[in-house]
């Protein structure tokens, strides 16, 4: 599709030719791509390091000042909420920073052979291109127009739905932490603030650096994606039933144990958040949807909005959580979501495969039956 309008996009690799055009080109990266790309990771950096410095110190200062766990949980989630809220707003009118950054993203998937997994693995992708924001401020822009293919229509497709489970679940599990563990970690260790923060770094560096590992995995073999998604569930809720660790398991909490635990829970959020995005692209382009920017921003939006809730329903619900029932049994609760969510994914994974079997054997059976109807006619 042609880019037209005031605003000039990014074109596709191949100009104007068919999608197949676009898959002969090279796999590298150009260097404005690049440099595009590390601009966006560097954003995203100076973005996230705004809100996690949070996380040590203010669940502690708040509840100096009389607020409840319930309400510092609901402090740190309605970030995720307004971000959401506001994404809708911004990516309606185009207006501001938010529509530099819609240009971002669109440019660096612009590219069919992207290695989009391991982009996902750097980068979050943005819901506010779903509402068609840039491409009505743009005009039509590159390849903008979805047509027949919404974005309901996609997140109402089984799979799908169920990937968004999974990508809502493993959110709600990052945000569960940050009204919570410090207090655990302060209350149960006495430790001062800056050491909390280091805890806090087993998280994030190991998912971090386990992150673009699995998405390269996951672009070379894209049939482990499936591994990697009820795995990464599985461990992950194993993770949280031990981050307290959960009583009836009577093991004595020690600070060695949670570092631990938290690095092996960054390792298995690499794993299971990393082959989502190509999961559901794969699947809406078996499913009739075009290849093409329309169809990434449908996809990236379904993944950032169901990130969003998970962020804002995690620390509400964990904070909550905590002032009830004490650390160490919301955790396992938290853990419970991760697992339900692995699990449903799992059995569907194997429903799908024996549906496939089912037809690979019935189209066996045709052809067996087709020969034999011809074989008298030939003799």
């Amino acid at each position: 599709m042609d880019a037209s309008g005031d605003c000039e996009g990014p074109r596709l690799p191949g100009g104007d030719g068919p999608p197949g055009g676009t898959r002969e080109t090279s796999r590298q990266l150009s260097r404005e791509q690049l440099f595009v790309l590390i601009s966006a990771a560097s954003i995203n950096l100076g973005s996230m390091m705004c809100y996690s410095i949070l996380g040590p110190f203010f669940p502690k200062e708040a509840e100096k000042k009389g607020a409840s766990n319930t309400v510092t949980g609901m402090i740190f989630g309605c970030y995720a909420l307004f971000d959401l809220l506001a994404s809708l707003v911004f990516g309606k009118y185009c207006v501001g920073p938010s529509s530099r950054r819609t240009s971002i993203y669109r440019y660096v998937f612009s590219s069919e052979n992207s290695r989009r997994s391991q982009l996902c693995g750097s980068n979050n992708c943005v819901f506010f291109y779903s509402c068609k924001g840039f491409s009505k401020q743009c005009g039509h822009g590159v390849d903008s127009d979805p047509g027949e293919h919404s974005f309901w229509k996609l997140i109402t497709l089984p799979k799908i739905a169920l990937i968004a489970f999974v990508i809502n679940s493993l959110s709600s599990c990052f945000g569960f932490l940050d009204p919570t563990l410090s207090l655990f970690v302060l209350e149960k260790f006495n430790l001062p603030a800056g050491y909390v923060g280091l805890v806090f770094l087993g998280l994030a560096l190991s998912y971090s650096i386990s992150s673009p590992l699995f998405g390269l995995l996951s672009d070379k073999i894209p049939h482990l994606r499936k591994w990697f998604l009820v795995l990464g569930n599985i461990i992950t809720a194993g993770c949280y039933m031990l981050l307290g660790p959960i009583p009836v398991l009577h093991i004595q909490s020690q600070l060695w144990l949670l570092v631990l635990i938290l690095v092996l829970n960054g390792v298995s959020a690499g794993m299971s958040i990393i082959p989502t995005f190509p999961e559901i692209l794969s699947c809406a382009y078996e499913n009739g949807f075009e290849e093409g920017l329309s169809t990434l921003g449908l996809v990236s939006g379904l993944f950032s909005a169901m990130w969003s809730v998970g962020a804002f329903i995690g620390p509400t619900l964990g904070g909550f959580l905590y002032e009830k029932i004490g650390f160490e049994w919301a955790a396992a609760v938290q853990g419970l979501w991760a697992l339900t969510s692995g699990l449903a994914m799992g059995l569907f994974y194997l429903w799908e495969h024996a549906q496939r079997r089912r037809s690979k054997l019935q189209n066996i059976l045709g052809t067996e039956e087709e020969q034999t109807a011809l074989l008298p006619d030939e003799i």
